[in-house]
């Protein structure tokens, strides 16, 4: 049997207060709060988002996406992320979690440098929008230049973490690598362990990460 490294954090993904409180038991290390998760997770509400904080011990990264589909925002939409970060901001989050594209599917840096900005002191993640960028390496060096920016959630542009597993080590090796990684996309307890250790990343995500 594989003893897991005392080291490693579990990010669990949920959409209920019922749910955040089942993963803190079964040893989450951090939840990401939405709403819809049957649409990849929308923003959740501030009122859900505060019961979390009071039931939970552990940190809670909260979701800002106005809308399913793709990552590439309106004016209005992106105002729309600004007042929910403010929102927010007040309720004790440990951070929000965010992507931004441009028509191009690269990384939208003024959006993002704004945003991030904005959530100051906040942690902010930078979610799989970046798994749909056409050149993955080039986009996570354009997202390490941006202030602000925490982490990033991924899944090397494959459909499970695992699949994606050689692309996310490259990230990790990335000389200039500031921001964290954290690995995503169908992480589960028999396999955790295994995408860490190939590739050197610490912080894992998934709905059913435990």
């Amino acid at each position: 049997m594989t003893r897991e490294p005392l080291s490693l954090i579990y990010e669990a993904c949920v959409d209920s207060l019922e749910d955040a409180i089942g993963a803190q038991l079964r040893g989450a290390s951090r939840i990401e709060l939405c709403s819809a998760l049957d649409q990849d997770g929308l923003t959740p509400s501030v009122e859900l988002t505060r019961k979390c904080i009071e039931m939970l011990t552990i940190p809670v990264m909260v979701m800002i996406r106005p809308r399913r589909g793709n990552f590439v925002y309106s004016e209005a939409e992106i105002q729309q992320m600004e007042i929910d970060i403010a929102h927010f901001k007040v309720v004790g989050i440990a951070g929000v979690v965010f992507g931004l594209l441009n028509e191009l599917n690269f990384i939208d840096v003024e959006n993002t440098c704004h945003l991030a900005k904005l959530a100051f002191p906040l942690e902010v993640t930078f979610h799989k929008a970046i798994d749909f960028t056409p050149d993955l390496l080039k986009a996570f060096k354009e997202l390490n230049s941006i202030e602000g920016i925490t982490r990033v959630l991924t899944s090397g542009g494959m459909d499970t973490a695992w699949n994606g597993r050689e692309v996310i080590k490259a990230m990790y090796d990335l000389p200039e690598r500031r921001i964290k990684i954290i690995a995503a996309g169908k992480v589960v307890p028999e396999n955790r362990v295994q995408i860490a250790a190939f590739t050197g990343v610490t912080e894992l995500h998934g709905k059913k990460i435990v």
